[in-house]
């Protein structure tokens, strides 16, 4: 009797108190490039994820690394299927492709504190976020490039472009006064920006009147006189110069570079003496590219406040210094006074560039919009075109691709 009624006192209580479990962590994948084996990938992995998960306990934090070569197919194969990551560290080059497909979450309307992240960082790798008047990620690092010269051979460097060029009559023979590989965009726009000129207007509709525009012509033009004079070298139209052998063998004075330019110097050069400085200026003003990865999160993602709250730490100071020391530069503006920066040997230049350099346009058609540029550039480095006759051909065609043709 006495376990009869034991068991029906079981029994009410068993739905009158609720009964409670712990609440599982929700797991969230973050698809990456850093290679497995980087210090970047380490720092990633081994210090800041668990940090995140310490502070979030709900949450788990899947790292995935990919090689470069194939991510963009693996991302569009998996956004196909409706599988796939629920956060990315995506080229910038790729956000508005992505943007306009539908594969990832539209921060401007789903975040409701983005704004706030967004007035923190730096316009230009912002503005690699921006599709269709909405904003589809964040930048998650960036870079440039800058002016390196080698001060042996080049006292002091030139404040604006015709400076530059006005260094041609003191060229010891053999020699090239500034390098670079080929006509891309990461080539070609910082001449054609610094000059005043574009590729498109703000609005990215036509091409017409900007990249055959006046000041996009004369960059072409000056471009083509310094490789045609033998004052710039012939790398620029394929010849397969070693940019980076002839400045360490001290026969080409300048270039463009990014801060990855450093550690080699450390490590290969110790004894080399490298300087650096802001583009030269022309009428548009000491103008360089943005490079660098934002961060998304995917439409598909089934755990997109959780991808959120990650998100959101990449912005932090904490995680922003982290990945700088790894040589990953922050998007933060307000880090420009934090001492490491201050103190630190070869930032600082790259982050006063940074607060001028702009995007290469975004648009799904970049790829397409950089090879009519590259391959009209070339019409008229190697003398087969006039630079006008070279824009004016490749302005039709930008346009075209704008219109979705």
């Amino acid at each position: 009797m006495k376990t009869k009624v034991m068991l029906a006192v079981l029994l009410v209580m068993l739905f009158v108190v609720p009964v409670t479990f712990a609440q599982e962590p929700v797991t969230i994948t973050f698809w990456h490039t850093y290679n497995e084996v980087s210090a970047e990938n380490q720092m990633l992995t081994e210090t800041l994820i668990p940090a995140f998960e310490a502070a979030h306990p709900e949450i788990n934090v899947e790292s995935v690394a990919y090689p470069y070569d194939g991510f963009r197919q693996a991302l569009l194969t998996s956004a196909a299927g409706g599988e796939g990551p629920d956060l990315v560290r995506l080229d910038i080059i790729w956000s508005p492709e992505f943007a306009a497909q539908g594969i990832l979450l539209n921060l401007s309307e789903n975040m409701s504190d983005f704004q706030t992240f967004a007035d923190a960082v730096f316009p230009g790798p912002l503005s690699t976020n921006a599709y269709d008047g909405a904003y589809y990620g964040l930048p998650l690092d960036t870079n440039t490039r800058v002016f390196i010269y080698n001060p042996a051979v080049m006292p002091e460097a030139p404040e604006t472009i015709d400076d530059l060029a006005a260094m041609c009559e003191s060229l010891p023979e053999g020699s090239f006064l500034f390098s670079d590989g080929g006509t891309s965009g990461w080539n070609m726009l910082p001449w054609i920006w610094s000059f005043g000129g574009d590729i498109t207007d703000p609005d990215i509709t036509t091409s017409t009147g900007y990249v055959n525009g006046e000041q996009s012509v004369a960059a072409i033009q000056f471009l083509t006189d310094m490789v045609q004079s033998g004052c710039f070298s012939d790398g620029y139209i394929g010849s397969g110069l070693d940019t980076w052998g002839g400045y360490f063998g001290g026969t080409i004075s300048s270039m463009l570079e990014g801060p990855w330019f450093y550690p080699t110097l450390e490590q290969q050069y110790p004894d080399f003496e490298a300087a650096a400085a802001l583009m030269p200026a022309g009428d548009g003003g000491h103008i360089s590219v943005v490079g660098g990865e934002n961060i998304v999160v995917m439409a598909s993602s089934q755990q997109q406040a959780a991808a959120l709250e990650f998100l959101r730490f990449t912005q932090s100071d904490e995680y922003q210094l982290q990945m700088s020391t790894v040589g990953q530069l922050t998007v933060l503006s307000s880090l420009l006074e934090n001492e490491y920066f201050t103190d630190h040997p070869y930032y600082g230049v790259f982050l006063d560039q940074l607060q001028t350099a702009k995007a290469r346009t975004p648009h799904p058609a970049y790829n397409e919009i950089e090879t009519v540029l590259s391959d009209a550039a070339q019409l008229a480095l190697r003398g087969e075109m006039s630079a006008q006759e070279a824009m004016d051909l490749a302005a039709e065609e930008i346009d075209a691709l704008l219109a979705g043709s």
